[in-house]
């Protein structure tokens, strides 16, 4: 099957792939796919709006990611948290996920939500943002999901040290529950988060969370780090309490990470479930002692390492776009519409070489659909 492809001319697409499906969550490491949501395309999702979703498609995707085994990381930035996706529909967002993930078995584990404060995006001292923080955590609460507190930008700009952060986490660990997963993420994600842990310098940053994580570690199931900085991953995981986790969030070197000793939550999980859930059941044979198998893990992640890097390339933050461009030829929704109209954050030869990658990694669940669907898209844009 071919294709003309701007910037690459008759492209040939690759035999299809027929991925194993088995909803057996992997053995060796605990794996959560940052899920994003689909827009609901006759909404009214212009920049600024309330977020319009469709919400059986969103929902429909989150049984994807569940049957390849996966758990779920849920209002996140692969959601477009702090990027259009609003309280409002966040909240429901959370209910509904949680809701959903009960017919399946206990949402605490299936499903993982974020909380932070963007609902109260003038909260200008420590007190009305540890509010904020407390009424999220709540909501996720009471839907019977995981917490994940996420960064915030209200206190990357009232913070004025790293005792400031330690404040304000320390009274939301008593207000947890269970153990919580704490989001580092880094500012090639989130300009505004800047200094976040009270410092621009990563060493400096860097000891001010492992302190609050050492004073709490009861309190912490696992630290989810998004710096793309390989090496600072490795030894932030060797200085981390016995017992809490390190998830990668790194969507350039997660192939290493993962197989190095960290756990993953990953944005790139959401496009690439099936070879993720394929490669994950190899490191298990790998673990468990069959010596091919740690071969067999990195042949399957290798070519999605080009596609994830595509993805996440610089302006980072405009990732989504990507994620939902590839449900969308997958088949997973209908429209390539998203919240905020985001699916115009990236140019026509961007997502034609998302096209090529995911081709060449095995992830067009349906070339002919996908060839269909990317035709469409270049003769809307003239091509």
């Amino acid at each position: 099957m071919r294709i003309d492809l701007p910037g690459h001319g008759a492209y040939t697409l690759r035999e299809r792939t027929d991925w194993a499906v088995s909803a057996a969550p992997a053995a060796s490491r605990v794996a959560y796919a940052a899920a994003h949501v689909v827009a609901d395309p006759l909404g009214d999702n212009t920049p600024g709006s309330p977020a319009a979703v469709d919400w059986d498609a969103t929902l429909r995707f989150r049984h994807h990611l569940w049957a390849h085994g996966l758990r779920i990381a849920d209002a996140m930035d692969t959601a477009q948290r702090n990027m259009g996706l609003d309280w409002a529909a966040t909240a429901e967002l959370i209910r509904r996920t949680a809701a959903e993930a009960r017919t399946l078995g206990d949402p605490a584990t299936l499903v993982s939500c974020g909380a932070g404060t963007d609902h109260a995006p003038d909260a200008a001292d420590l007190d009305t943002i540890t509010a904020a923080y407390a009424e999220q955590i709540e909501t996720v609460q009471a839907a019977g999901a995981g917490v994940i507190v996420m960064a915030s930008r209200q206190l990357a700009r009232v913070a004025t040290g790293p005792g400031d952060y330690h404040r304000v986490y320390a009274k939301l660990f008593g207000l947890a529950e269970r153990p919580v997963i704490l989001h580092w993420l880094g500012e090639m994600f989130d300009p505004q988060l800047a200094g976040y842990w009270g410092s621009r310098d990563v060493a400096a940053a860097t000891e001010s969370f492992l302190e609050l994580v050492h004073a709490h570690a009861a309190a912490v199931d696992g630290v989810k780090v998004s710096l793309l900085d390989e090496e600072h991953e490795v030894r932030l995981r060797a200085a981390l309490p016995e017992g809490v986790r390190l998830y990668t969030g790194d969507d350039f070197n997660y192939p290493s990470l993962i197989a190095g000793g960290s756990h993953a939550l990953l944005g790139i999980f959401d496009a690439i479930a099936p070879a993720a859930s394929a490669a994950l059941r190899e490191l298990d044979a790998a673990e468990a002692g069959d010596e091919a198998a740690r071969a067999r893990y990195e042949a399957i992640l290798a070519p999605t390492v080009p596609l994830s890097r595509k993805i996440f390339e610089s302006p980072t933050y405009h990732y989504k776009t990507g994620i939902v461009f590839l449900s969308w030829l997958n088949g997973h929704q209908d429209a390539f519409a998203m919240v905020n109209g985001a699916q115009s954050a990236r140019s026509l030869l961007h997502l034609a070489e998302v096209f090529r990658l995911a081709d060449q990694a095995g992830l067009l669940a349906d070339p002919e659909l996908a060839v269909r669907r990317m035709s469409a898209l270049l003769a809307v844009n003239g091509r």
